[in-house]
């Protein structure tokens, strides 16, 4: 996809502050300091639009980022963060489940993953709660410039294993540094929505 317009439009806290235009919205899940922003600003081609922050629990809220007003990226607070309250964690949980299980406009969710290290507890026990709710997941490993290209399958298959990913499961190699994965994941993430309009045609027929 050309990006020719991206902006940072809200940092929500609750249903009452989504957007209401009914674009299609990508939201990105993973632990702190795993580069969910780092993967936004790489596939809109923009240096700093997503904030990242070398202090890990910095994303508090839902940031969304509006793309060619064509759709959003949603960046979750990262989650396994120990620094963090319980009762922060849990009013995240919170925040985020209601999301997941009740925006009607949500198409994708891109969980991500370091290529470098075997999935964490968090990563699998999130995995395992998105495919029990039949939601439509994509996982990215990501940080792939970070090792030789020689043992890039020897780590997906980590996460492969560790994450139990079944036949027709999404796992795509990714590397916010180099570009690697941008175009095949902005596929990806297309396939999703033109899917969504595709079935809505369907039910208006």
């Amino acid at each position: 996809m050309k990006v020719n317009q991206a902006e940072f439009v809200i940092s929500a806290v609750g249903p009452n502050q989504y957007p209401d235009d009914a674009l299609p919205e990508i939201a990105l899940a993973g632990r702190s300091n795993v580069g969910k922003s780092s993967l936004i600003n790489r596939m809109i081609n923009r240096k700093n639009l997503a904030r990242t922050s070398s202090t890990p629990g910095k994303t508090q809220h839902l940031n969304y980022y509006r793309i060619n007003e064509d759709l959003y990226f949603v960046d979750f607070p990262g989650y396994g963060y120990a620094k963090v309250s319980k009762t922060q964690r849990q009013a995240w949980g919170g925040m985020i489940e209601k999301y997941l299980l009740e925006r009607e406009t949500l198409k994708l969710i891109l969980l991500i993953i370091d290529l470098r290290h075997p999935p964490s507890k968090d990563d699998e026990l999130m995995y395992d709660w998105l495919k029990h709710h039949d939601l439509p997941v994509c996982v990215v490993a990501t940080k792939a410039d970070k090792i030789p290209k020689s043992r890039w399958q020897k780590h997906m298959k980590i996460i492969r294993d560790a994450l139990v990913l079944r036949a027709g499961d999404q796992l795509m190699l990714f590397s916010s540094e180099a570009g690697i994965g941008r175009d095949e994941l902005w596929e990806q993430i297309n396939s999703f929505i033109e899917d969504g309009a595709d079935h809505l045609e369907e039910d208006n027929l």
